[in-house]
């Protein structure tokens, strides 16, 4: 962990929520429930969510998660139209310099890292997928700049295969909710796995990452407004911090 509290996990780097809560244990089959009635009051809240990233290729994808490290969905679709259009696929990725990516990726911040991490990424799959962006989480984290939370993102949006990704979002939110007690975003995926069916994987994370964004603010969260107050055990804690 560094300074600023954030931790390398796994080639990424998440921030860690400053303030955890802990709860009486809740047995397992308990919590399984709750967190289907927390998914299905979170799909009555967000009937259409879905990856909130703009992409219309794997390569795509796996680029516009790198530049999402630290910085908002928002501001890295501003900013992928053009870079996609100068370099449109992976070859083109791994024949750019990357001085010219990090022209096009600047105010996405870290941009010198995540420059040199798409090019390596880039090029490593061109030597050794034949050009195709994996379909495994081992190969996947095996590319620079990726961890699971990346991997899980790429193998749920690009290929319909289960994944559970876990951002500050995740964290933040399962850990007020009380169905996690770590905050380690490795643990996290497989607190959450045992708890959820396969196919609701990555609709779960969509589902919490947006609650994240419109209710469960990191600093003064809409407790009163939230949809899931009454399945949430940290609601009156929470509201008076």
């Amino acid at each position: 962990m560094d300074k600023l509290g954030r931790m390398k996990t796994n080639k990424e780097i998440v921030k860690i929520p400053k303030k955890t809560f802990a709860f009486p244990r809740e047995k397992k089959e308990l919590r399984r429930k709750r967190v289907h009635e927390i998914t299905n009051a979170l799909r009555q809240a967000y009937p259409d969510v879905r990856c909130a990233l703009h992409f219309a290729t794997p390569m795509e994808l796996l680029v516009a998660t790198i530049l999402s490290a630290q910085c908002t969905d928002k501001r890295v679709n501003m900013v992928t139209p053009a870079l996609f259009k100068k370099f449109p696929d992976t070859r083109a990725f791994s024949k750019a310099k990357e001085e010219d990516v990090e022209k096009l990726v600047k105010s996405t911040g870290f941009y010198k890292n995540k420059a040199k991490n798409i090019c390596a990424a880039a090029r490593r799959i061109m030597e050794q997928f034949r050009g195709e962006v994996p379909r495994t989480m081992d190969d996947l984290v095996s590319l620079p700049g990726v961890g699971r939370k990346t991997a899980n993102v790429i193998l749920g949006n690009a290929y319909d295969i289960p994944g559970i990704p876990v951002d500050t979002h995740m964290i933040r939110v399962n850990g007020r909710l009380g169905i996690t007690r770590n905050t380690d975003p490795v643990k996290i995926e497989f607190d959450l796995m045992p708890l959820l069916p396969e196919k609701d994987w990555v609709e779960y994370s969509h589902l919490i990452i947006e609650h994240g964004r419109n209710r469960c603010f990191a600093r003064k969260p809409d407790c009163p407004g939230c949809e899931i107050r009454n399945r949430c055990p940290s609601r009156d804690i929470v509201a008076r911090l």
